[in-house]
């Protein structure tokens, strides 16, 4: 039984599970039709799929363009020119406060009717003015000047002082975000702490690259500052959370034009040298730089939103756009190779829950592909294990079962290849799904009690089921030859015939192991074929339907066998090529009378040995292709016309009704 992997959201009761054979199923078309295992896992985990109980699973391709829509809400939500200019329009909005209480103050002296009084304050009013007048509009140099500015206005200097601690505590944050609600007024104890901080991490950075012991030591540092690194366990997540931090706000600084940028990293340099922090900030971040070299050190954030937040939240804003790159570089890779990389953790952060919980089943799905045998890595390449075409062919012979049952096949009727005629044997095997189920109850139950241990009430599990294995009396020989034609292709037969041969093998070796079972696949000639080969199976790009070797390799492989001995024939085509004396194949079209009597030839000596062929001829009217009747009436054996998409119901019908006349 496959194990089912699961996913538990926060207050589920159950598991939202996908089964790996879910995704074989998903994928078997494509992969039938191309034959290439790796292609078609990554075209099935970019595009997603349906389950068959109507579950849809979100392919990459689709969290990828959600990644893009979420970058470019973000750009949209922050812009570090417009919170410039809000600083801006506020000094300005400070100093015409200033200069109002100027005028006032002026008013006050001229009404007072003292001339004295009004001369000094004249003078004063003009000193006051020409301070102001001599700072320069740049932002940081003119708070800086307006540090030493003696308002005259309380309420001016009042918002003046406001906004300086307003702007330290953004020009921390924007560095150190962990910290920014203990930064949101910081007092001299805090600065303190946090130049000690950025030393220390310094201090061990460099001794570590030295390869000198740390000291102090991670252990200590934590200790002390572990507040400032939630989740951090190691010097390199306490590195690689600064450090992406600093990559985020150099790409902030990169967002502004170059005299923005500039007048930006002038008042940030300002404002942490007023806290005595920019050496400390200078050398720390010169070390990270040292310290992650793969990080994008030189990358720009497209923020172009309406500026509401902060400086922290347009670093916060490059950040997440950096994190959401790499995430769409790596679901834009795509595959099996790159669904591993994608961080959960981010995709939740990001994309809300259920993306991650899509990301997430098609990861556990995509293990246990792996984990329970479905595929493996040969050479390099991704293939389908022994197991795993079992699992493809299960799926074909249930779903081939569900449609006889629910629409039968007209004037006749059908019998369950699972019936209990023939012996008995006294042995079991687990039950697959799709196969009836005739459980064996002792092995069932014994097999609960085993993973249950004991007590009641006994809840039977799918992997407990057991069934009984019923063997015929008689044995009986099956090659399946399938047409690999150049027509199969074109005109979409060929995945279903590989269908019905995966399903066909199936049900021979679960309910007839002991029957033989081979497969022949020709064109220009014919060659047998692994079951395991089937999948990967291609067209043969030859010309020539060489239905004169096909039958001739069938008898061979057939000479050995006892009982009731068939070939089931499946093709589109009337024979077009057959091989020489020599063993060279010949081609013609429209083919050539040698060729058709070359073909009869080994009819009749199919028909000597006693070997029945059925041929079921795919979307070809009887007048089309006479050559089929006269094999029926040489060889006595069957010819079905079908549509290719009642190939597999017919296929399997006259399967089990020959299987069981015997």
């Amino acid at each position: 039984m496959p194990v089912r992997y699961g996913f538990r959201r926060p207050g589920d009761d159950d598991f939202d599970d996908l089964d790996a054979t879910e995704v074989l199923a998903a994928l078997s078309d494509d992969l039938l039709e191309s034959g290439d295992l790796e292609a078609a896992l990554e075209r099935l985990l970019r595009q997603g799929f349906t389950t068959r109980e109507g579950t849809r699973v979100e392919g990459l391709g689709g969290l990828r363009e959600r990644v893009r829509r979420r970058r470019e809400e973000i750009e949209r939500s922050a812009n570090p020119d417009a919170t410039l200019e809000r600083y801006r329009e506020r000094l300005a909005a400070i100093e015409e406060r200033e200069e109002s209480a100027l005028d006032d103050l002026l008013e006050e002296a001229h009404s007072s009717g003292d001339e004295r009084r009004d001369e000094v304050t004249r003078e004063f009013v003009d000193h006051q003015r020409l301070q102001r007048d001599l700072l320069d509009d740049r932002l940081g140099p003119r708070i800086e000047g307006l540090a030493n500015y003696d308002f005259v206005s309380s309420e001016a200097a009042e918002e003046f002082a406001t906004l300086v601690e307003e702007l330290r505590a953004e020009t921390l944050a924007t560095f150190f975000e962990s910290s920014r609600e203990s930064l949101a007024n910081p007092d001299p104890a805090a600065l303190a702490e946090m130049r000690e901080m950025m030393d220390a991490l310094s201090t061990m950075l460099e001794q570590q690259r030295r390869g000198e012991p740390l000291d102090p030591s991670f252990d200590q540092f934590m200790e002390r500052f572990g507040a400032h690194f939630p989740g951090a366990r190691s010097l390199e997540d306490v590195v690689a959370q600064l450090a992406q931090r600093a990559a985020a706000a150099e790409a902030m600084f990169q967002s502004l034009s170059g005299s923005q940028q500039g007048e930006l990293r002038d008042l940030m340099e300002r404002l942490l040298g007023d806290m005595d922090l920019a050496f400390s900030m200078h050398r720390l971040s010169a070390n990270l730089r040292q310290a992650t070299p793969d990080l994008d050190w030189h990358g720009a954030a497209r923020l172009r939103g309406d500026g509401s937040g902060g400086f922290a939240d347009a670093t916060r804003a490059a950040a997440d756009l950096a994190e959401l790159a790499r995430l769409e570089d790596v679901l834009g890779r795509g595959g099996a190779a790159a669904l591993p990389e994608v961080d959960l953790e981010s995709v939740r952060r990001h994309l809300g829950p259920d993306a991650a919980l899509q990301v997430d089943r098609l990861q556990r799905a995509l293990r246990a592909l792996r984990d329970q045998g479905f595929v493996e890595r040969e050479g390099g390449q991704l293939t389908l294990s022994a197991k795993g075409v079992r699992a493809i062919g299960s799926r074909a012979l249930a779903d081939l079962f569900t449609r006889l049952r629910e629409n039968p096949l007209p004037g006749g009727h059908r019998e369950d290849s699972r019936g209990s005629g023939g012996d008995r044997e006294e042995t079991a095997r687990p039950w697959e799904p799709g196969e009836p189920l005739r459980l064996h109850l002792g092995r069932t139950l014994r097999n609960a009690l085993s993973r249950q241990g004991p007590g009641t009430p006994l809840r039977l599990a799918p992997e407990d089921f057991e069934v009984e294995e019923y063997e015929s009396t008689r044995r009986a020989s099956t090659v399946l030859a399938i047409d690999l034609s150049l027509s199969m292709a074109m005109r979409g037969n060929l995945v279903p015939a590989k269908k019905v041969l995966l399903a066909l093998t199936q049900l021979i070796r679960t309910s007839y192991p002991r029957d033989f079972i081979a497969v022949v696949g020709f064109g220009e000639t014919a060659r047998e074929l692994r079951v395991e080969d089937v999948p990967a199976l291609t067209i043969d790009y030859n010309y020539g339907t060489n239905l004169q070797h096909a039958l001739a390799l069938s008898r061979h492989l057939l000479r050995h066998q006892r009982g009731e001995r068939q070939i089931v024939v499946v093709t589109d085509g009337e024979p077009t090529a057959h091989l020489e004396a020599d063993g060279t194949p010949f081609f013609s079209w429209p083919p050539v009378r040698e060729t058709l009597e070359r073909t009869m030839a080994e009819v009749l000596r199919c028909t000597r040995a006693g070997i029945v062929i059925n041929t079921f001829a795919l979307d070809i009217e009887r007048s089309q292709f006479p050559f089929v009747e006269q094999i029926a009436r040489v060889n006595s054996g069957r010819t079905f016309y079908v549509d290719v998409d009642d190939l597999g119901r017919y296929v399997l019908d006259d399967f089990v009704r020959w299987r069981r006349a015997g």
